[in-house]
């Protein structure tokens, strides 16, 4: 069965406002993983939806969580791309890692959550200090939600501290990223095509 692969943008700005620098990354990671044979079906910007605060799966009516939920959970692999804001992940970013929480108490009779056997890599960019930290406390929250982290799990790109060139304004690629966004990649394909013909068995409840 052909691995799969979304994306979730958890840049601030709307899709009729500016550009995005983490669509950009994420875009590099898409081309990678095209490479590796994995289909890749969509980039769902969160800052277009009403994903309301919460724990839960469903916090009620106008909630988009449930559907972005569903359609993620489709997936063997899962992009989570954010910018670097105040030197940590966006407040959206943040916002998602929550709602995710709510795996934690949707186990099944062998105690594993919805998102196990399932990968997560991140996109990361920004103009100033902050993807090493955002990368461990984005990890440790992925893990702790049941999602698995290969080696080499992050593509960024960090620019000049407080520079005015984005990401998205680069007209090359710099070589060490491109061939770090190759072996996320590679890493995440490898990792998923084992979990998707062996999934972890899990322990009964």
């Amino acid at each position: 069965m052909p691995l799969r692969a979304i994306a979730l943008n958890c840049t601030l700005k709307p899709s009729d406002g500016e550009p995005s620098s983490t669509d950009a990354m994420i875009g590099l990671l898409v081309s990678e993983l095209k490479k590796q044979d994995v289909e890749f079906s969509e980039t769902i910007r969160i800052a277009d939806h009403n994903v309301k605060p919460g724990v839960l799966s469903d916090e009620g009516e106008g909630d988009d969580w449930p559907d972005i939920r569903r359609r993620i959970l489709d997936h063997d692999i899962l992009i989570f791309g954010t910018p670097i804001w105040l030197g940590q992940m966006s407040s959206v970013a943040k916002r998602v890692l929550e709602r995710m929480d709510a795996f934690l108490d949707e186990t099944d009779d062998c105690g594993r959550m919805p998102s196990f056997a399932k990968v997560a890599v991140l996109a990361v960019v920004g103009n100033e200090d902050g993807a090493h930290s955002i990368s461990a406390s984005a990890f440790q929250a992925l893990n702790d939600t049941g999602w698995t982290i290969p080696a080499s799990a992050v593509s960024y790109w960090v620019g000049e501290a407080m520079g005015s060139t984005d990401f998205r304004d680069l007209t090359e690629v710099p070589d060490t990223v491109s061939q770090t966004a190759a072996m996320v990649a590679a890493n995440a394909a490898h990792l998923a095509g084992l979990l998707q013909g062996n999934p972890y068995p899990g322990t009964p409840q």
